[in-house]
Parts: C-alpha cells; sequence; structure tokens
C-alpha cells in the first residue's frame, strides 16, 4: 500500500468515479480548478476493496488535506445504499451480478477511506456532487447529469432535497433512463437520443416544478439549449467540471448537511 510523507495543505482533492472512468483533479477553497484533470479507466469488476485501493492509492500521491468523492450509485450518510453500475462485472454493457451488488450494500465506503488515508474524506452520490457545483441558489432547481447513464439532484432554493436514483428505473417500455439516454444510445443514434434527452428534461421539470434545469456530465456540452427559448424554465449548461467543482461545497457546513 502506498503511504505519504507530504505535508498537508489545504487543498481539496475532487474525485468523480464514473461508470466508465475516474476523474481527479485538486481544487481551492471555492472550487476553482488547480490543475488539468487527470483520469483512469474506472476498474472492473469493481468489489468494494478493489474501488478503495484505487482511491486510496490517489489519494496518498498527493498532500490534499481533504477529500471530495462522488459515487455512481445511491448513497446515504457514508454508507452504499445501491452501487449502481459498479455492480455490472465488465461495465455498462454486462449484466447486474447480485453477488458484486451484495458486496456493496451497505459498504461504508466513506470511513473506510478515512481509515485507510488518514485524510478527511466526504463521499456523496455523484449527481450531488454535480448539484453542489452548479446550482444558484434560487427557486426549484433540477439537476441532470448526461453521461454513461442518468442522475438527477433537486435543489430548493439553494437546499439539496433527498430524491431517488432514477438511472434504473423504466422509462419507456422495459428500457431505463440509463439506457435511453445515455452514452451507448446516443452513440448508436444521436438524432433518438436528442429526442429522449429533450423528453426527459420536460419530465423531470414539470415533475418538480423547475425554474431552472442544469445538465452537467460529458455529454452535456452536445444540448443546444436554444431548443427551450419557449419553455417555461431555463437550461443551463455546465458541463462535465461541475462535480470537481462541487467537491469544496461539501466541507461547508451548510452544504454538507443537505448533501446528505
Amino acid at each position: 500500500m502506498v503511504t505519504s510523507t507530504l505535508p498537508l495543505v489545504e487543498e481539496i482533492l475532487a474525485i468523480d468515479i464514473g461508470a466508465t472512468t475516474i476523474k481527479f483533479c485538486r481544487v481551492d477553497a471555492d472550487g476553482e480548478m488547480l490543475e488539468s484533470v487527470r483520469r483512469r479507466p474506472t476498474p472492473y469488476p469493481c468489489p468494494p476493496e478493489r474501488l478503495v485501493e484505487v482511491l486510496s492509492e490517489r489519494i496518498l500521491q498527493g498532500a490534499a488535506a481533504k477529500v471530495g468523492v462522488g459515487f455512481p450509485g445511491e448513497f446515504d450518510h457514508g454508507h452504499v445504499v445501491r452501487p449502481g453500475n459498479l455492480s455490472r462485472p465488465g461495465g455498462f454493457s454486462t449484466d447486474f451480478d447480485p453477488d458484486l451488488e451484495a458486496q456493496w450494500r451497505g459498504f461504508a465506503l466513506e470511513d473506510v477511506l478515512r481509515e485507510r488515508t488518514s485524510r478527511d474524506v466526504r463521499v456523496v452520490n455523484d449527481a450531488t456532487l454535480a448539484a453542489l457545483g452548479c446550482v444558484e441558489g434560487v427557486g426549484v432547481e433540477v439537476v441532470l447529469t448526461l453521461g454513461t447513464g442518468l442522475g438527477l439532484a433537486l435543489s430548493v432554493n439553494g437546499e439539496l432535497r433527498k430524491v431517488r436514483d432514477v438511472g434504473a428505473e423504466i422509462f419507456r417500455g422495459d428500457s431505463s433512463y440509463d439506457e435511453v439516454v445515455g452514452e451507448r444510445a446516443r452513440a448508436t443514434d444521436e438524432a433518438a437520443w436528442f429526442r429522449a434527452v429533450d423528453e426527459v428534461i420536460q419530465e423531470f421539470a414539470r415533475e418538480f416544478g423547475a425554474q431552472t434545469v442544469h445538465l452537467a456530465g460529458g455529454n452535456a456540452r452536445r444540448v443546444d439549449p436554444t431548443n427551450f427559448a419557449t419553455s417555461a424554465y431555463r437550461i443551463v449548461i455546465n458541463g462535465n467540471q461541475a462535480p470537481l467543482r462541487g467537491a469544496a461545497k461539501l466541507f461547508s457546513s451548510a452544504a454538507r448537511s443537505t448533501a446528505h
């Protein structure tokens, strides 16, 4: 195991765990990026111990005293509720493995990372981390992350509200949101993907009565906000760096309480 003898500094290592890649970047207390984003493939199969090993090694290579992590599944008060695509042994294109999912359920990821690294590690759902990086604090704001799958977060007057993990929910026929608006669907038929994304945005804007819909994640940049010029809500494109910026807010007491 890697150990660190570096003197710790008051900066934050932001980690965004995706179903395809894990992104790392040092940020300051305001969420401003201090370096270029580094990436590595998400390892598969990915039981808890393997992910802990990968993250701990990267954390200990640096000197950041604080670490903010976005987890790609349902997460609650330091524990994994459901691991999302991490329970697929070969990544998004493979079937769920019930044994792998059972290993993840209830896993105390936050505490384990703290114990392994002796750093102040804070973990939330990845859509929550993205929301911390882009919400404006006015009215009802929905955050949708468009990447390998779909993530959802909700903010009301700047306070994050707990919402369901929608990726595996059935959206159309027998297809899930992840399947219809995820990267595989976009790569297969981008025109159909655009139509599905438009429908999903409208659906969640109506459900929550949103004044603003934020789009984050790697595929957010592919959406043209002018298509929604006549809508009752506005679209804000935040892109792929929102979770990295949001990591800094995990260390604000107000944001910490609402993020969980």
